[in-house]
């Protein structure tokens, strides 16, 4: 299972909110650290997901395409956040 994926499962994330995190992910990454930071990590914990994935990109790619969503939906709202900075 993807790590990140496991962290949130340890954190007693459920399925649906993980699915539901990554889901807007895809579709406003803006939206889905606001949301993020609504499910009651540990800061510990928060800056151990954010260096997991800062030390490794592709944890998330993994984890949308484990959960059954498409990565390239992430690519484009992340190209378009370039545009609009």
């Amino acid at each position: 299972m993807n790590p990140i994926i496991t962290l949130l499962k340890e954190h007693h994330i459920s399925d649906e909110q993980i699915q539901s995190l990554f889901q807007s992910l895809t579709d406003n990454p803006l939206m889905a650290m606001a949301t993020l930071s609504q499910l009651g990590i540990p800061a510990d914990k928060m800056q151990q997901l954010m260096a997991m994935v800062m030390q490794n990109p592709a944890l998330i790619k993994e984890a949308v395409e484990e959960l059954g969503l498409d990565f390239a939906k992430v690519e484009a709202a992340k190209a378009k956040l370039q545009q609009n900075a």
